[in-house]
């Protein structure tokens, strides 16, 4: 196949996204396909064409681009993807590897739709969903899916924080973080009402002070459940991308029927979101006391060789490579 990979973009994990998006081109002219990778943001889009085979490694640093640098990212990418990049419509199918911004939260997804240009994973109104953290715990607590309490706050529209925030601070700490945004950039834990955050939309939920843990769903199955053993109270940008920082356990060391049942709330949440026969990661956390809840659903998750997904999927006996053909078929 003639398959164009786009990665970078202007979101926040832009750096997550190039490393990710070479390690899936390379993987894909490793099995013979024709490749071309562009980053739409970048000042030349096109990064190679033809993408040589091999598995050479892009580290991701260990802080997000600065907020300042978006603004330029944004105009070139969206001068790149209207302006007819030939790339894309000579392509059999575009392989989404952006994570986060307008790669996760449908804007790329319908630009291509309209364009009637094939691509891999879910659609731009299934994204929009998923990549709003407050809508998608909506969905899937209508579901029946278990999802944490959670109060949405905006600083700059509301004086001072709803009396919901207040009263999960006076049961514990709680985590803050940004409703649409991912690779957890800004997460953090907070214990005091003066230690809020004061710009941004945010989602406030109470502290699970349990087990963690994540499953990837390629259509109606669950790959092997991941544990997260953290260094850091959550598991933030820094410690989802260096060496070192978490311990990944895949299969993770639990008694098969809670195996079992998380991979079953994966794909209730996979299915309840409409992925259909695309691919999503399900994250999970739990509470002291054991019992799991669904922090929420990525569309796009990373897809770097040490990221979750290719984590599981070795757990699961699928090499790196086969791993991206699945992906790349699996719509």
């Amino acid at each position: 196949m003639r398959v164009a990979v786009l990665c970078g973009g202007e979101s926040s994990e832009r750096d997550v996204s190039r490393s990710s998006g070479w390690a899936v081109a390379q993987a894909l002219a490793g099995r013979g396909h024709d490749v071309v990778l562009i980053d739409p943001a970048a000042e030349d889009p096109i990064l190679a064409d033809p993408v040589p085979a091999g598995d050479s490694v892009v580290l991701v640093p260990k802080e997000p681009p600065a907020p300042t640098e978006r603004a330029l990212l944004r105009q070139r990418m969206y001068v790149a993807l209207t302006g007819g990049l030939e790339q894309l419509r000579q392509a059999d199918r575009v392989f989404i590897a952006l994570h986060g911004g307008w790669g996760e939260d449908g804007h790329v997804q319908a630009l291509l739709e309209l364009a009637g240009i094939p691509f891999t994973g879910a659609g731009h109104d299934v994204c929009a969903v998923a990549w709003h953290k407050g809508r998608c715990q909506a969905v899937l607590e209508s579901a029946g899916i278990p999802v944490p309490a959670r109060v949405l706050y905006n600083p700059a529209e509301q004086r001072e924080p709803p009396i919901g925030v207040k009263q999960l601070l006076a049961s514990g700490p709680v985590v803050v973080k940004p409703v649409a945004d991912g690779s957890s950039v800004a997460v953090r834990k907070v214990d005091s009402l003066d230690a809020l955050p004061t710009e941004g939309e945010l989602l406030v939920e109470p502290f699970l002070g349990g087990r963690e843990f994540t499953v990837a769903v390629i259509g109606t199955t669950a790959l092997p459940v991941v544990e997260i053993e953290l260094t850091t109270p959550v598991f933030d940008y820094e410690a989802k991308y260096q060496p070192g920082a978490v311990r990944e356990i895949s299969p993770a060391d639990i008694p098969g029927p809670f195996a079992e049942r998380l991979q079953e709330l994966a794909i209730g949440a996979h299915q309840a979101l409409g992925f259909g026969t695309t691919y999503s990661r399900v994250d999970f956390r739990c509470d002291t006391a054991g019992t799991p809840y669904c922090l929420e659903v990525n569309a796009l998750p990373g897809l770097t060789p040490g990221s979750l997904v290719p984590v599981a999927a070795k757990g699961a006996g699928i090499t790196y490579g086969e791993l991206v053909e699945r992906l790349l078929t699996a719509k």
